[in-house]
């Protein structure tokens, strides 16, 4: 069974490795139906917008101003979870000082992906139960025949979210729940998520002094980025574990898919991250890009991140298949 890392940030106490026994693995608090709608809605409409993206560049055009917000918007929140929500909060990769792990759980927020701590809670009950009984998101859920595994595809990919089982964060995330930094940006993720949305839709009004600015913005930097992030995110889930290589011994199903690696920010480089989960690179191979790990670089070489777990010769070696 994979673990949750020891190593952590100095503000947050050790995750621990064997959950309290005294903790559920589900909260036994099924999700409300307004929750399901409300989901329904963040998913459905960006969608929409992603699908209408294309004939909607044919005619009127992507321009300048729209793309670069949006890549600025996709770049911030997608590190926010990559870096900070994944490798930062749930592995325990490297330590931060206070101003980063603040910023990281506010980047990860704007991904709209769920408050950090339901976030961390359900990412290490996924490494603890990876494709087996108890794996909030496997696609090998219902078998692997085509029928089963197209149904489970489906699933890791966007249906798990509306399961009405709960993760326990008290058991997956209880170094979280003691934290009174990463609290208060949890619980602040409403204002976080109105904030993704119409930040950009307020810089394209300004910069183009126009509503046709501001509304082109939130078309693209808010419903078309929010839905690519989403979908690539999720693919991690689904994709990633359905197919790839697999140059690394895992106890799972999870395989490289090179060609998510830059829109992932290096994530899809699965395979080794379930090899070794605490490791701050993913893509260790030759050629395969992680802008994930240049960014704990470039934090580590500021002074603000420290004791970061870079792969090391021997571990990889280790788990060659």
């Amino acid at each position: 069974m994979t673990t949750v890392p020891t190593a952590a940030a100095p503000a947050l106490a050790a995750p621990v490795t064997t959950p309290p026994r005294a903790e559920p693995i589900l909260t036994g608090e099924p999700k409300r139906r307004a929750e399901n709608v409300t989901l329904a809605l963040f998913i459905g409409v960006p969608f929409v917008a992603l699908l209408a993206a294309v004939p909607v560049a044919w005619g009127w055009g992507l321009g300048w101003r729209d793309l670069a917000i949006a890549a600025v918007m996709y770049l911030v929140s997608g590190h926010g979870i990559t870096v900070g929500f994944h490798r930062y909060f749930t592995h325990g990769s490297f330590k931060a000082n206070r101003g980063l792990k603040i910023a990281l759980a506010v980047a990860g927020s704007l991904a709209i992906e769920g408050p950090v701590i339901r976030w961390v809670a359900d990412h290490r009950r996924h490494h603890a139960f990876s494709d087996r009984e108890g794996d909030p998101h496997s696609p090998w859920r219902y078998g692997t025949t085509v029928p089963a595994l197209t149904k489970g595809l489906l699933f890791a990919h966007v249906g798990w979210m509306f399961d009405a089982d709960r993760t326990n964060p008290r058991r997956y995330a209880p170094d979280l729940i003691k934290d009174r930094d990463v609290v208060r940006v949890s619980t602040l993720f409403p204002a976080l998520v109105a904030i993704s949305l119409l930040l950009p839709a307020i810089l394209g009004g300004l910069l183009s002094w126009s509503w046709e600015g501001a509304v082109t913005a939130f078309f693209w930097a808010s419903l078309v980025r929010v839905s690519l992030l989403h979908h690539v995110t999720w693919s991690i889930n689904s994709i990633c574990h359905a197919v790839g290589a697999q140059p690394f011994k895992s106890r799972d199903r999870s395989g490289n898919v090179w060609w998510l690696a830059l829109l992932s920010n290096g994530e899809s480089w699965h395979n080794l991250h379930h090899a070794d989960p605490t490791c701050a690179r993913h893509g260790v191979l030759r050629g395969q890009v992680d802008s994930s790990a240049r960014t704990i670089g470039v934090f580590e070489k500021l002074g603000w991140a420290s004791d970061v777990r870079w792969p090391r010769a021997d571990r990889l070696d280790a788990r060659r298949a």
